[in-house]
């Protein structure tokens, strides 16, 4: 949708309450950009507050069409719909613009924005829009808020069970402090798999690791947790666990006792401050509307309802913005997040030879193994990049021990080996110190330097 374009728009009317699995709103919308339209109106068919547009759930038929939908659309009020059909019937022209800038509200020069989202990363379509998202628009986030532009807050849904279930194996596997807060079982199966009650206790973890960045002044650093939580610790490679969760926080420099001793106890018959907020902010008030699906982005208070796409958020963000007081990456598309001059980004890297894992992109930093001088160093970019290949022992000895002596180099790095380093005969070590040699090694040592 352009800010200011007028635009053809087709005109559907249907009953809310009646779509059904068979004709989804969705659906509807790709029926009408089949037709040529260049946006979609659904008129609701009774008088009602308007509800927020789901898509449909996943299945082979929605993947035919959900994810080609490049067309704005809109659900409107029956009152609004009966008005434009009338004028269309009586041959009038009939003009809509689409201006996100009159519906975004920007009280101050601060644009403040929420973002409800999930740990799971086994829910199919949804958990992979919301990781993407986060992954694409983490480097355009971090510049807004470094440069106090922005303030943003992370959301978790939750549900809670119901007081005659909470002894029940559902409200058990799926729910913490007796029920009070529950998440759906990732997998649908209570025999195998994750439990829900693994998802809250990571949805809290990430909570607690927002509020105490943003109480160093480093906010920004929840979305490096939660991108490298993503790929260090996903379900579907069974690593999804608190000691994986700790390792990420290491990496950034994060205070894991903190965060550890705010998160609660889950088992307790009490409340939980964070979800308990959360719980309240669920359902909205005025325009806001009620969060009910997942994920849902909330821009100065007012339901974002466009393509949860890295661009199309970013000139929703900068709406919210007065005319004129936009910053400057509203402006330009070139974005440099230079995460990677603070700590190497959390990266690997090797100071003797000043190589780093750390690679600067306009999605944010992201920490994957270099190649170097044509050496393909491996690992995972995080802890650990070993060089391998051809080559490897020209640049810093493959990271092997050696030493020289009157002209003679002893090293740990063998060209014959693609990986790894391994003293040499008659040298003892694990390749990366050789110090302590055996009798044929200090005799070898002796005579080499002799010459």
């Amino acid at each position: 949708m352009t800010a200011g374009k007028v635009l053809p728009v087709s005109v559907m009317v249907a009953p809310v309450r009646t779509l059904g699995a068979e004709c989804y709103f969705a659906l509807k919308v790709w029926n009408g950009q089949q037709t040529g339209a260049a946006a979609v109106l659904v008129a609701d068919g009774i008088d009602e507050h308007l509800v927020t547009m789901d898509s449909p759930k996943e299945n082979t038929d929605a993947e035919k069409y959900v994810e080609k939908i490049d067309i704005p659309s809109a659900l409107i009020k029956r009152a609004f719909g009966d008005s434009l059909k009338q004028a269309l019937n009586k041959g009038e022209d009939v003009v809509i613009r689409l201006d996100w800038r009159e519906s975004v509200p920007h009280p101050d020069q601060r644009v403040e924005y929420e973002f409800w989202t999930n740990s799971n990363d086994e829910c199919g379509i949804r958990c992979d829009e919301q990781i993407n998202f986060i992954k694409n628009f983490k480097g355009h986030a971090q510049i807004l808020e470094k440069g106090g532009y922005t303030l943003f807050t992370p959301h978790y849904i939750t549900w809670y069970c119901p007081e005659p279930f909470i002894s029940s194996r559902q409200c058990t596997s799926q729910c913490i402090n007796k029920g009070r807060y529950c998440a759906p079982d990732p997998e649908l199966d209570f025999d195998t798999g994750y439990q829900g009650k693994d998802v809250l206790l990571e949805n809290v973890r990430q909570l607690r690791v927002h509020r105490v960045a943003n109480e160093s002044n480093r906010s920004w650093v929840w979305w490096d947790y939660v991108t490298d939580f993503h790929i260090r610790c996903s379900m579907k490679n069974k690593r999804y666990s608190k000691e994986c969760a700790e390792d990420v926080m290491k990496s950034l420099d994060l205070p894991i006792e903190k965060i550890k001793n705010c998160m609660g106890d889950p088992e307790a018959n009490v409340e939980n401050e964070v979800l308990k907020k959360k719980q309240e902010l669920q359902s909205g008030q005025g325009s806001r509307g009620d969060v009910a699906i997942l994920p849902t982005l909330i821009t100065n208070n007012v339901q974002y309802r466009g393509k949860l796409e890295r661009t199309a958020v970013l000139k929703a963000l900068c709406a919210g913005f007065k005319e004129t007081t936009e910053p400057a990456i509203c402006l330009s598309g070139d974005i440099e997040t230079n995460e990677c001059l603070e700590r190497n980004g959390g990266c690997w890297h090797d100071t003797n030879a000043n190589i780093t894992a750390c690679k600067d992109t306009f999605r944010g930093r992201v920490c994957e193994c270099p190649t170097v001088m044509g050496v393909q160093y491996r690992g995972d970019g995080y802890v650990s990049c070993e060089a391998c290949g051809p080559g490897r022992c020209t640049i810093n000895n493959g990271g092997c021990w050696s030493d020289k002596k009157s002209g003679l180099t002893f090293s740990a790095c063998s060209e014959t080996r693609s990986m790894g380093c391994e003293c040499p005969q008659g040298f003892r070590g694990d390749g990366h110190t050789c110090e302590d040699r055996t009798i044929e090694g200090r005799i070898l040592y002796h005579v080499a330097v002799k010459k």
